[in-house]
């Protein structure tokens, strides 16, 4: 122990005398630190081994294993093996029934309580709620900006048999609770809720579907809802940056924002026997995103996602970073003939056949009809072959895109109005669109 010892020294003639402290530290004593940890419960005391001596630490030859990945690599492609692409739709099937936010495992085997007849309880249709993507569009949005802006109006979507359930996402298109999402996501459910990022949850109906499109549109009952805008699939290129919000895995991750680029527009995706002419993109779309939207730079609703590729060997992923998803042109006209007539309408037709852009002799430019249909739109309208397209509808025309963008705002029975070139001069003609069974007719 250290000590503090008071002494003084003997006075002297001139002062009382002075007090001095001296620390002793003592003897010093030895410290010894020990720890002692519990013996693993399969040693006994008395019967532990010899520890082994130790080794010296191994250098990591990195360049080693680079060299066995590269040697593999080279093996696989001289013996060909071969990789098989898959296509994966995006809804997140489970054993389980989602309700109220919590899920029931069924112990039934998957194949028991999978497919069957979709009898979620209907909305009748007749609806005013329509989607008209914008051709226009603003300053592009930054990513935080077009996160807070659409992700109000994205909900997670929970379809529910007696035996499963299969979550996806879903778009709000109406302030009155229409709801677009995959029919793949409902396919075979008896009920069907869907729930908000702000937590709020709603039962819901279902309008109609399109198994061949994939589409399905729901209806809730609420109002004052953030709808989506929606922008026009047909303005894309690639290389545009778009972007996803979807519940990937399921419910708890709902809100998952990723971005990419569009890869290819118009591109045909075999889709279990059906040709789908889709957006392809490198967005990361996983299993929940069905359903979800694809957005462009300036906040519009440009596709619902609904399936990815990936390719496979010996059952391993190898290659991600290929998405999909229905352009909204197409979501446009199969989602508002849902809500207007249950059912959807087949696309009117013109009659009329169209190649590539021309130059015309003052500079201007369109599009070439080659063969005009008898007794279709086209040949009531007056158009010959060899005639030049161009405007359609006010705008102008510089591909079959262009027609087939501008038809589209159009339902059977209308009047779409255009402007030709023929032999140096212009001519205005409003074209009659009518419907294929009336075409076949």
């Amino acid at each position: 122990m250290d000590l503090w010892i008071e002494q003084r020294t003997p006075p002297a003639e001139e002062d009382s005398g002075e007090v001095v402290l001296t620390y002793d530290p003592g003897a010093p004593e030895e410290v010894v630190l020990t720890y002692s940890a519990p013996l693993p419960a399969v040693v006994c005391p008395g019967e532990a081994e010899p520890a082994a001596p130790a080794r010296p630490p191994r250098r990591h030859r990195w360049w080693k294993t680079a060299l066995v990945i590269v040697l593999c690599l080279a093996l696989m492609a001289s013996l060909g093996l071969g990789v098989g692409y898959v296509v994966v739709r995006l809804a997140r099937g489970s054993g389980e029934s989602w309700d109220g936010g919590f899920y029931y495992e069924w112990d039934l085997p998957p194949e028991e309580g999978e497919g069957g007849e979709t009898t979620i309880a209907s909305y009748p249709a007749g609806g005013n709620a329509r989607i008209e993507p914008l051709e226009t569009h603003g300053e592009a949005l930054t990513a935080q900006e077009i996160y807070e802006q659409v992700n109000p109006s994205v909900v997670a979507v929970a379809a529910n048999s007696d035996y499963q359930a299969a979550s996806g996402t879903g778009v709000i298109i109406s302030e009155d609770g229409y709801i677009v999402t995959n029919y793949h996501v409902v396919e075979g459910a008896a009920a069907c809720d869907v729930l908000f990022y702000s937590g709020l949850q709603y039962g819901a109906k279902l309008v109609g579907y399109d198994e061949e499109n994939d589409l399905a549109v729901l209806k809730i009952e609420a109002d004052g809802l953030p709808a989506a805008e929606f922008g026009s699939s047909d303005l894309l290129t690639v290389g545009d940056t778009v972007y996803a919000i979807g519940n990937p895995l399921g419910l708890e991750l709902r809100g998952t924002f990723t971005d990419g680029m569009v890869s290819a527009i118009n591109r045909d995706v075999d889709v279990d026997g059906t040709t789908m002419t889709l957006i392809q993109t490198n967005a990361a779309l996983n299993s929940g995103n069905s359903g979800g939207p694809l957005i462009n730079a300036y906040g519009q609703v440009v596709g619902i996602n609904t399936i990815k590729m990936v390719a496979t060997y010996e059952d391993e992923a190898a290659v991600e970073g290929l998405g999909f998803a229905i352009p909204s042109s197409t979501v446009a006209h199969i989602v508002n003939s849902l809500i207007a007539t249950g059912r959807v309408e087949p696309q009117p037709v013109l009659g009329i056949t169209v190649q590539g852009l021309v130059t015309l002799p003052d500079g201007n430019t369109g599009v070439q009809i080659i063969e005009v249909t008898p007794d279709l739109g086209g040949d009531l309208a007056g158009i010959r072959a060899g005639d030049v397209i161009v405007s359609a509808d006010g705008e102008p025309v510089a591909s079959n895109s262009d027609v087939l963008r501008v038809r589209r705002r159009y339902q059977a029975g209308e009047y779409l109005p255009m402007v030709i070139y023929r032999d140096g001069e212009y001519l205005e003609v409003e074209v009659l669109l009518m419907a294929p069974v009336d075409a076949a007719a």
